[in-house]
């Protein structure tokens, strides 16, 4: 019964349809640095690599937040 049920998620899984392909050309690592997914060229469509992903992939530097001592409570 395991293996028919393994066998059935498996032909599930394979018909998903999945190709390896990204839904924008600019989510795709290779395609990072090209014009196309840079502003101001990526802002009419919403295609910018940032706007896809939430964060600048090309950014070296990670900014942090100062620690602040202000509305710390104590005992």
């Amino acid at each position: 019964m395991k293996k028919l049920g393994f066998v059935l998620l498996l032909l599930i899984l394979s018909s998903c349809g999945f190709n390896g392909s990204y839904r924008y050309s600019c989510q795709d690592p290779d395609n990072w640095g090209k014009k196309e997914c840079a502003p101001p060229l990526c802002s009419a469509d919403g295609n910018c690599t940032e706007t896809l992903l939430g964060f600048d992939p090309t950014a070296s530097t990670i900014e942090v937040a100062p620690e602040t001592t202000e509305g710390t409570v104590v005992p």
